[in-house]
């Protein structure tokens, strides 16, 4: 019967994602390219809701697995979020959660059909600096400074990757030169138990597990010092303590 479930509910939830863009979502994007005057905001806040709803039902369908989301990252604007990534849930989840919000993504992507087309209208920056990615990432950068002064955010896995455990691995620390190039709040994050939900090279999600699916916030670190701007090792330093000295509680899973 689990695996039944498990099934059924990765269908639904999958078929929400093709029919629902395709029948409904898709008439939005189209009318916000051809006739928004900010075609980048209007697909970020199109995101918001097509993946808002996607978690919705996938919530509705697992309620074995009880959400904790701090509030306080529903009212982050005009900043940094830094959080660890444990699976492919996770970027979607801060998108339902942010009505203006974009992250970098793996250069790759930008190639994929649709998909590669609502990345790059939506103001996505590419993992890549090298190639034609270069020119891409050189302009988002450029014009990052208003988006974070209109109230958008930036959310990063600066990790790289998706890690596993409660350890956080090391961290890239080109986040954190945008950071002090444009002395803009880190939000320091961390996110556990999704997972369970969704593991890493699985397809169906494990809905029937009783799993607590937390996001909180850890920190708050501001790119201004009293001696003056912080340098990017020192943010870098101070993100990873934050990660380090609050270590998350003992999850418990129980098939």
């Amino acid at each position: 019967m689990q695996w039944f479930i498990d099934v059924s509910v990765t269908f639904i939830c999958w078929g929400y994602f093709i029919f629902a863009f395709l029948f409904f979502f898709s008439f939005f994007y189209l009318g916000s390219y051809f006739f928004s005057s900010n075609k980048e905001k209007s697909f970020q806040y199109l995101n918001h809701r097509f993946f808002k709803g996607f978690l919705a039902l996938l919530r509705t369908l697992a309620p074995s697995h009880h959400w904790s989301i701090d509030r306080r990252v529903k009212d982050i604007r005009g900043a940094i979020i830094v959080c660890n990534h444990l699976s492919y849930l996770d970027p979607l989840l801060f998108i339902s959660l942010l009505a203006q919000s974009k992250s970098i993504v793996k250069s790759k992507f930008f190639s994929a059909p649709v998909f590669g087309f609502l990345l790059d209208v939506s103001g996505y920056l590419p993992s890549s600096t090298e190639g034609k990615y270069a020119g891409k990432m050189i302009e988002q950068i450029g014009n990052i400074g208003s988006f974070f002064e209109s109230g958008g955010n930036l959310f990063v896995f600066p990790e790289g990757t998706r890690s596993g455990g409660e350890s956080v691995g090391p961290l890239h620390k080109g986040v954190f030169k945008i950071a002090r190039m444009y002395q803009c709040p880190i939000h320091v994050l961390r996110l556990c138990g999704t997972d369970k939900l969704f593991t890493p090279a699985q397809f169906f999600f494990n809905t029937t597990l009783q799993n607590s699916i937390t996001l909180q916030q850890l920190e708050i670190i501001t790119a201004q010092s009293t001696q003056g701007k912080m340098t990017v090792s020192m943010l870098h330093e101070k993100v990873q303590q934050a990660f380090e000295q609050q270590k998350p509680e003992k999850e418990q899973v129980v098939p």
